[in-house]
């Protein structure tokens, strides 16, 4: 990290989140565009019948190949998502979890489904406690928790698949056996992640080139993911909970000092659950409820909109101030009170209340940052790396969905024959007795990925989300101020530089409160009078290089059929349709 006050003095340039900083440079690199905000890396893409945008060209033309040959939008999800796993592996594949959200034209409503594993049902807090440890190791058996992806395919796939899974898989297998070239982004990830996971037994058999990450433009196969595949294509869900698959993941734990067993993933079941929204400046903004945090994003909106913001500007002091201000409230009751509702009752539906937000916003400042922040009491409360994609098809269905390991490539676990990583979900527990996230067995943790959609006067405006561990609520709710309040298209919308708010009061610690004020990230593109007199407001500001996600969106297009899509620079990701 180093002081965002030290950039000022960077020639204009292009770097991958835009230009470069200070509004001279701006303006002048704008004149390369004929339209456009000056952060604009290109235009929106616009298509007549179906669109995708992932983070992978080669998975966006896979899911279009899909939609072309009958498939259906959940049809080409689980298409581009199998390929994600095998050309992405620094985000996501079969050893994590899923959560979707589906618009679906027949019954003209939304259908959310959690795809989120538990953790193995022999780890207790007491071994935890036995090892001395006060928080869950990131990486190696001890945060690995059931894998959801799989079955959430199937469950998606029974209720809006046309084509058989089969179908769907079978580009994936093809690409594993065949190989593909490593892009530039999942390239500089890989090569972080190598080092420090070859370790655990089976990354560097089934990862590394000769002990090393791919490099930018390499060969990359993985037959054995090839082969996991079939084996689910041919034997459905069953074969990864119930088959070969699951008995050599049991056997590999049980090599390994871990716990995941058999046992657990037969028994593994996702779950289709009801999305929760709020509505801003007349758009309903739909998330999913905990255990994943996508709340959050409601609650920074509602803290937001008794505030102006158009009459502000984008990037102005007051615009970054009163966002970081939200942020600070609603992710000290997401320290406090997300977790799994099958543990506890959860205040869900008064944690994102109009009447909630007017009450917690009493504590927002227009002139000074909070140093303190604590989360509501129950009696206040009573009545807790990524890929994502989203598609859309000639029938008006749409399909909002993230699947993620969790840092990067996971916990570094990789059976031996198997192709996959496991996830580290199980790191989001607290080794608190008492919290809504402490560990217990067959409980799902505490999850940051979120899908997103908005829907206006009842019919479908956007689906869109965007990766990043804490950033993604932070994201969402930019996202749709840029659009909402800022009058920025679907592409500006995404590009557009961000603002990230890091403070204490992350779930998996033990504090619920933030006594610091924590730290602003502005991403380049900030003019440099915003950032002094937020350091007037109390804040501190810092340069951090990446943390700031990425991003795709769908949006119906307002003037005629069809859809316009984007996929934003930070990524090697790509929109597309026909």
């Amino acid at each position: 990290m180093s002081s965002i006050s030290s950039l000022s003095g960077l020639s204009c340039r292009r770097t991958a989140f835009g230009l470069a900083l200070g509004l001279t440079c701006l303006a002048s690199a704008a004149a390369d565009r004929v339209t456009g905000l000056p952060f604009a890396t290109r235009s929106e893409v616009y298509a007549p019948h179906a669109m995708a945008a992932t983070s992978h060209p080669l998975a966006t033309q896979i899911a279009l190949d899909v939609m072309q040959n009958g498939g259906s939008a959940v049809d080409a999800a689980i298409a581009a998502n199998a390929a994600l796993g095998l050309m992405e592996p620094t985000g996501n594949g079969i050893g994590g979890d899923l959560f979707a959200i589906v618009w679906d034209p027949k019954t003209k409503k939304l259908h959310g489904y959690n795809g989120s594993g538990r953790s193995p049902k022999s780890l207790t807090l007491a071994e935890f406690q036995k090892r001395g440890l006060t928080d869950i190791p990131p990486n190696g058996p001890l945060p690995v928790s059931v894998p959801g992806t799989v079955d959430a395919w199937f469950a998606l796939h029974d209720r809006f698949g046309r084509k058989p899974i089969a179908d769907d898989l079978a580009p994936a297998i093809r690409y594993a056996r065949e190989g593909h070239p490593v892009h530039e982004v999942i390239a500089y990830y890989w090569g972080l992640s190598a080092p420090r996971l070859s370790k655990w037994p089976g990354y560097k058999e089934q990862f590394t080139i000769d002990g090393r990450a791919p490099k930018r433009g390499e060969t990359w196969k993985n037959p054995n993911l090839a082969n996991t595949l079939e084996k689910i294509a041919q034997g459905g869900r069953d074969a990864f909970y119930k088959g070969d698959i699951a008995r050599t993941i049991d056997a590999y734990f049980k090599a390994n000092d871990g716990f995941l067993s058999y046992d657990d993933l037969a028994a593994h079941h996702g779950e289709w659950v009801e999305p929760v929204s709020t509505n801003y400046r007349g758009y309903d903004v739909w998330e999913l409820p905990p255990n994943s945090q996508g709340i959050a994003a409601l609650q920074i909106l509602n803290l937001l909109e008794p505030y102006d913001l158009k009459k502000y500007g984008f990037g102005s002091p007051e615009h970054v101030h009163l966002f970081v201000e939200a942020k600070k409230l609603a992710f000290a009751d997401r320290a406090r009170w997300y977790a799994d509702p099958a543990f506890g009752k959860l205040p869900v539906s008064k944690l994102i209340s109009k009447p909630y937000a007017k009450q917690r916003g009493k504590l927002m400042s227009l002139d000074k940052a909070a140093r303190e922040v604590q989360p509501a009491t129950p009696k206040e409360l009573d009545e807790g790396d990524t890929i994502y994609m989203t598609v859309a098809d000639a029938d008006g269905m749409m399909v909002s969905l993230i699947q993620s390991n969790y840092r990067g490539m996971g916990s570094g676990m990789a059976a031996p024959g198997l192709g996959f990583i496991f996830q580290d979900r199980g790191e989001m527990f607290v080794l608190k007795e008492g919290h809504p996230n402490s560990y217990a067995p067959g409980k799902r943790p505490f999850q940051t990925i979120i899908p997103a959609f908005i829907t206006k006067g009842g019919k479908p405006w956007l689906s869109f989300g965007l990766m990043g561990g804490a950033m993604q609520p932070q994201g969402h709710a930019q996202i749709v101020m840029n659009l909402i309040d800022f009058g920025m298209n679907l592409q500006e919308a995404g590009d557009a530089p961000r603002i990230q708010h890091d403070g204490s009061t992350e779930p998996t610690g033990q504090a619920t409160a933030m006594s610091d004020g924590g730290e602003v990230d502005l991403e380049t593109g900030f003019p440099y009078e915003t950032v002094r007199e937020l350091m007037r407001k109390g804040h501190s500001v810092r340069f951090s290089n990446g943390p700031y996600g990425g991003y795709q969106a769908i949006m119906v297009n307002p003037q005629g059929p069809g859809y316009i899509g984007a996929s934003e620079s930070r990524k090697d990701g790509q929109a597309a349709g026909y």
